[in-house]
């Protein structure tokens, strides 16, 4: 049943794809707008449905649930909103679908399905705005026909198909799913709008298996009232993964990311699994630069990080704004010097990785995306973050993945996973590099980890297991000895094979090896000869 409900829904995006397409808005930049948001604003239609029945058993069989509920008194309908989750959006009478759907003949259709959209948004402002770091909020929905140029006639029946669409599906059946359905269908919806590369600040994806192989790692043991922090949290990927691990109810989730879009994304992602709660801790805004969250006037510092930071960025612009005696402490390997050329392949994710350590709580655990050659470089800020971390006690270990992990990037990368309660040092470092299947995806060669593969690095990592050619198991002292070097492959066993012989057959085979070398050096000393006997004959002709 949960394999139709996927392929209807995916069905229904397709389809709204398919009119912006019609309507000239295929591949435009606003047709992500109002992909998600039109899908957005049916997803709460029925969830106001949905728990309109729960709430009132009259209408748990009802064949129209808005035309029943447009019949309560004002009175009644007042109480009905009172009861409702807070999670949930608060929907008027005249906010409805069906309410949408009727009044198709009225002149300024497209004008008011607009003001339709903007009223839901006015109305559940509180739960529903993300927040820029100046504390300007950014509502949820936008004016959506004024992305068609074009006649108000052509505007109007846009909207139409819009609502057209929408009207013959329903979410209703499929509220009782869980994170794995709602986590595929919120891909599916965002696969066109979400690359790893491209713009300045492009929105980098991480794959699910990647997500997942690090929250589950992360969360080894049942917690709860914990926090969730993404300082680069793109579409929110890991975040849900994380939550997921933990139980969306218990845990909040704290977020900054400098793109909108990536913060609309994140919202999106947060209301289809029943994360609402966390939407206002949602700040669009530069982390580095600004950071948002605080405890008065200290950094806030959270249980549970987890990041995909960019790792190459041009920050010249602001470089020297971050190089402060406020920030000293946080940046305390330093901050990359602004190169002469490719100012592009500034190396952000460094800063990124100071500031995940000092945004740790005391018991904090962190696990960050790093290119694979940040945990071998000798020197630079590379080595002074791995030997602060070391000296402080606070290193898990680090699982090396396999190359082409991420489609479109030839980077490899590597998992590093932080723990300040790990005193005591017992450190994971993990190849994986040698798992995964490669298939061809668009141009791009990718490396699929099945489930097997995923529960074998999770498993070993978590149970400190010492496996040849895949796992060591170190101490602090033994990363020193090492020059912290926190590759997996420099702490192997070097393998030498014996054999069994006896000095008869040791003498035998000396003698033989012999022969043959007198044999071949006879053949050479003829060979010599012959070549200069050949030189001698050469003569110079005119």
């Amino acid at each position: 049943m949960t394999l139709d409900f996927t392929a209807s829904t995916k069905e229904l995006i397709d389809n709204l794809k398919g009119i912006c397409a019609n309507y000239g808005l295929g591949n435009d930049g606003n047709e992500f707008k109002i992909i998600t948001q039109v899908f957005l604003y049916k997803f709460m239609n029925d969830k106001f449905g949905y728990e309109v029945k729960e709430l009132d058993p009259k209408l748990k069989n009802s064949a129209n649930w808005e035309q029943d509920v447009a019949k309560y008194s004002d009175k009644e309908y007042e109480k009905l909103i009172l009861r409702m989750s807070p999670d949930s959006a608060k929907l008027k009478r005249e906010h409805f679908l069906s309410y949408l759907h009727n009044r198709q003949n009225e002149s300024e259709y497209a004008k008011l399905f607009d003001d339709t959209l903007r009223d839901i948004a006015i109305f559940n402002n509180e739960i529903f705005s993300v927040k820029t770091e100046e504390g300007t909020k950014v509502t949820l929905f936008d004016e959506l026909s004024t992305y068609i140029t074009g006649s108000s006639k052509k505007r109007d029946d846009f909207c139409k198909a819009l609502i057209n669409q929408l009207v013959n599906f329903s979410f209703e059946k499929i509220f009782s799913q869980k994170f794995d359905f709602f986590s595929t269908i919120f891909e599916y919806l965002i696969k066109d709008y979400n690359k790893d590369g491209g713009g300045k600040y492009a929105e980098y994806y991480t794959p699910h298996a990647v997500a997942k192989i690090m929250a589950s790692i992360l969360v080894d043991k049942k917690v709860s009232n914990v926090t969730c922090y993404d300082p680069a949290a793109g579409s929110g990927t890991l975040l849900m993964n994380l939550a997921h691990a933990i139980g969306e109810d218990r845990c909040t989730i704290y977020s900054q990311d400098i793109s909108q879009k990536s913060s609309s994304m994140l919202r999106l992602n947060l209301i289809l699994n029943n994360l609402v709660h966390s939407i206002q801790n949602i700040i669009q805004g530069n982390t580095l630069l600004t950071p948002y969250h605080k405890n008065g006037e200290k950094l806030a510092t959270f249980d549970y990080i987890v990041s995909n930071p960019p790792f190459k960025l041009d920050f010249s612009d602001w470089r020297n704004d971050l190089d402060t005696k406020q920030n000293h402490d946080r940046f305390f390997a330093g901050i990359p010097n602004i190169p002469k050329k490719d100012v592009d392949k500034m190396s952000i994710y460094l800063l990124f990785i100071q500031h995940i350590m000092f945004s740790l709580s005391n018991k904090g655990k962190a696990a960050i995306v790093v290119p694979t050659g940040f945990i071998t470089a000798q020197s630079g800020i590379e080595k002074k973050i791995r030997e602060r971390l070391v000296e402080k006690k606070m290193l898990r270990g680090v699982v090396s993945m396999p190359s082409n992990i991420f489609a479109t990037t030839g980077t490899n990368v590597s998992v590093l996973f932080l723990d300040k309660a790990n005193t005591k040092g017992d450190i994971v470092l993990m190849d994986a590099s040698k798992l995964g299947t490669t298939v061809k995806e668009g141009k791009n060669q990718k490396t699929w980890l099945s489930a097997e593969e995923e529960e074998l690095i999770v498993k070993t990592f978590n149970e400190h297991k010492a496996v040849e050619d895949f796992t060591v198991v170190v101490s602090y002292e033994q990363i020193k000895e090492k020059n912290y070097s926190l590759s997996a492959g420099q702490y192997f066993d070097v393998k030498i094979e014996y054999v069994d012989i006896t000095p008869e057959e040791f003498e035998a085979k000396m003698n033989s090896y012999k022969s043959n070398l007198d044999t071949l050096f006879s053949e050479s000393r003829e060979l010599e000869k012959e070549i200069k006997k050949q030189l001698a004959g050469l003569k110079y002709e005119s």
